[in-house]
């Protein structure tokens, strides 16, 4: 499965970005039956987890520094996973990777995900 993330760009603080990620794969391969996240890694700090979502689109969880502001979303028809980001803080400057869990549920945790994305760029200024 490849897993393609865009929507990323340069946006001033209280602006909202919505990032996709687009799933294709052999043989029709889709992710309709996986679990889906997005994580970010900032400049100099280490990847942290965002949001997820189970296979039905049930099961959302989020960070604690993303709550109330981000909307983790997914649409099984297109093989698209979504993130709706508003409220947007310069603390949310990093670049975004989704990624495809091994198993159907959502997952906080960045081991149980086999498929990565190559990331998006998002760059919140004051």
């Amino acid at each position: 499965v490849q897993l393609q993330a865009s929507g990323g760009g340069s946006v001033q603080a209280g602006d909202s970005l919505t990032l996709s990620c687009a799933a294709s794969g052999r043989y029709g391969r889709t992710i309709s039956n996986n679990g889906m996240g997005w994580f970010r890694q900032g400049p100099g700090k280490e990847r942290e987890f965002v949001a997820t979502i189970g296979w039905r689109g049930a099961g959302t969880v989020y960070a604690d520094p993303v709550k109330g502001r981000f909307t983790i979303s997914r649409d099984n028809a297109k093989n698209t996973v979504y993130l709706q980001m508003n409220s947007l803080k310069p603390e949310d400057t990093a670049v975004y990777y989704c990624a495809a869990a091994l198993s159907s549920s959502s997952s906080a945790d960045a081991r149980g995900y086999k498929y990565w994305g190559q990331g998006t760029q998002v760059t919140v200024s004051s």
